[in-house]
């Protein structure tokens, strides 16, 4: 491979110039011209007072699709944009603009949906038979079922407008208010500003007087923005429970639920198993703490490395290493994560202005993905790397396909990811060159079983409990914090010293507007991963295609479905849990023992 690889995306490729980009300005108007011509032929359609014919729905559904392909270039576009210069106000002009152009296609969607209604049973079922709608008949009873629970197209269209400005606007405040957050830290005696993105990487660092002096400032700084951000988060959840509460529905996990295509049993069953098995978890966090000469951790402790074998990786070395692992399970896989980095797919620098975390944005109609990071060398950073080129691997196997039969939930998606992230991790265990560097990679692999299942365990008790409080008034900064420290003390079974109240404040999850309860997906993701992993290590390469198969079905049926078809497992029931959970004690078991 050529090296050195970029550390810089390339956007231009879709459209130069960018948040002035002439070419995406027309493109935005193209895509608000077919939704109004969409809008048009719903209407049309609604005004003959019969339901549609194949042929008309063939073309809605055909018109349909395409506005969905373009919307999601458009946001993917602007969101990169607004991600690698919080400061580019144009970039979040065109969010809101894109945000405009999406509520005015989410309320032909509605009316869309009530066609689909009328539609009588038997012809229903005879049309999803069809050539034109079989690859598609999933995701199109979908929203036929799903429009029986909500209200009539007026109202729907009327939530959906007022989101604009209301329930996003509120999202985009809090995502402003990050873009304006700074921390003046002391390193090597000289000070610097840090944005969110960078002092969230420090916080791993192995110094323990660098993470406690930090997380200090981590705490004040966002505590002196609680107040914007709890107004944001009460505003956001008040939508949602306010839509609710006129739709019909009793559960505010009804929403996420049927976004991530899961039933309720199967998530109670996942945190059961998940919360019985958490003693080998404490006793690791109480080993790490001994070898810290610590009672317990604090928080800014549980990421930190053990040891001194912690060695930095550069983003070539990274590349070099991923694409090596990634081969031996799927060249396909390997060949895309090459393609990836030559062609600049990945945004990885480390500069002020950006903003914290990770993603993975698709643009499907150039067939392309690209990836956010901030890396700054570290083993988590190749961890997180790997992540995002799985979600980018699932989806480049299903760009030929239709784009309902695309969308795939959040928790499949983690999936996708989260098995990339840990056929990286495996590997290095084993080619690691010390017993002190075998150790260091068996705890960071730990630490993301603790992540999955203690720190998003935290944030769903959190959410759970914030949200039963939100129905009776608005939450203040001091009892959200309550409520966070409560919800991590449960999640971590007491073992932390000292916790971080302000985790509502700091974590973009809970103001992402797109996905209510943005957190027990990542979980299922991880377990369900580990049981493709365990079936991918017993078939060796022939599993390379029945993966693919799998991806490529992550669009097309419930995950109880999925895991029944391609595993053989039944979610509903705690032994595939277990099973997924027991591998990750193993490495615990094994830290132990290397620690006595």
């Amino acid at each position: 491979m050529p090296q050195p690889f970029s550390l810089v995306w390339d956007l231009d490729v879709f459209f130069p110039g960018g948040s002035s980009s002439a070419e995406f300005a027309l493109f935005l108007e193209r895509t608000e011209t077919e939704v109004e011509r969409l809008r048009q032929a719903v209407q049309t359609a609604a005004d003959r007072g019969e339901a549609p014919g194949a042929d008309a729905l063939s073309g809605l559904v055909g018109l349909m699709q395409s506005i969905t392909l373009m919307l999601r270039e458009a946001d993917s576009f602007a969101g990169c944009l607004a991600a690698e210069n919080q400061h580019d106000k144009k970039a979040v002009q065109l969010n809101g603009q894109i945000a405009s152009v999406g509520a005015a296609f989410a309320s032909v969607l509605t009316r869309f949906d009530q066609l689909l209604r009328q539609i009588p049973d038997s012809v229903w079922s005879a049309l999803l038979e069809s050539e034109s709608f079989r690859s598609i008949a999933f995701p199109l009873d979908e929203r036929r079922q799903l429009a029986k629970e909500k209200l009539s197209p007026e109202q729907e269209s009327l939530i959906g407008d007022l989101a604009v400005d209301g329930y996003h606007g509120w999202g985009e405040a809090y995502n402003t208010a990050v873009g304006k957050f700074s921390i003046a830290f002391e390193d090597n005696g000289e000070t610097v500003q840090l944005s969110a993105g960078q002092a969230a990487n420090k916080l791993h660092s192995p110094n323990r007087d660098v993470r406690m002096r930090l997380f200090a400032e981590w705490e004040k700084a966002w505590g002196d923005s609680a107040d914007y951000a709890a107004d944001a988060l009460n505003r956001l959840a008040g939508f949602r429970i306010q839509t609710h509460k006129h739709r019909g529905w009793d559960s505010i996990l009804k929403e996420p639920l049927d976004i991530n295509r899961m039933s309720e049993k199967t998530l109670q069953v996942m945190w059961d198993v998940i919360d019985r098995n958490k003693a080998p978890f404490v006793a690791y966090l109480q080993r790490k703490a001994d070898m810290f000469g610590l009672d317990a951790l604090s928080w800014h402790d549980v990421d930190a490395p053990v040891g001194q074998a912690v060695k930095e990786v550069t983003f070539d070395e990274a590349a070099g290493m991923i694409v090596e692992q990634f081969r031996k399970f799927s060249p396909k896989m390997a060949d895309f994560a090459e393609m990836a980095f030559e062609n600049r797919w990945i945004e990885a620098e480390d500069r002020p202005g950006k903003r914290p975390g990770g993603f993975c944005t698709s643009f499907p109609i150039k067939g392309q993905t690209r990836i956010f990071m901030t890396y700054a060398n570290t083993a988590s950073n190749v961890a997180t790397l790997a992540h995002e080129l799985g979600h980018a691997y699932h989806q480049h196997v299903m760009n030929d396909m239709p784009a309902l039969a695309q969308e795939y939930a959040m928790n499949v998606a983690e999936t996708a990811s989260t098995f990339a992230e840990m056929i990286v991790a495996d590997a290095a265990v084993k080619q690691a060159s010390s017993d002190e560097e075998r150790l260091t990679l068996v705890e960071d692999k730990i630490q993301r079983s603790v992540a999955f299942f203690m720190n998003i365990h935290a944030r769903f008790l959190f959410e759970t409990e914030f949200y039963e409080r939100r129905k009776k008034g608005l939450v203040g900064a001091d009892e959200l914090n309550e409520l966070m420290t409560n919800a991590q003390k449960r999640a971590y079974k007491d073992a932390l010293g000292e916790y971080h109240p302000h985790f509502w404040a700091s974590k973009l999850h809970f103001y992402i507007t797109g996905v209510p309860f943005y957190n027990f997906p990542y979980t299922f993701g991880y377990l369900f991963s580990s049981g493709i992993y365990a079936v991918a290590q017993r078939e060796g390469s022939g599993f390379e295609d029945k993966y693919i198969a799998l991806l490529r079905d992550t669009g097309s049926m419930t995950v109880e479905e999925l895991a029944r078809k391609h595993l053989g497992v039944d979610l509903t029931k705690p032994d595939f849990w277990q099973s997924a959970v027991d591998l990750a004690i193993e490495d615990v078991t094994q830290f132990l023992e290397m620690t006595k």
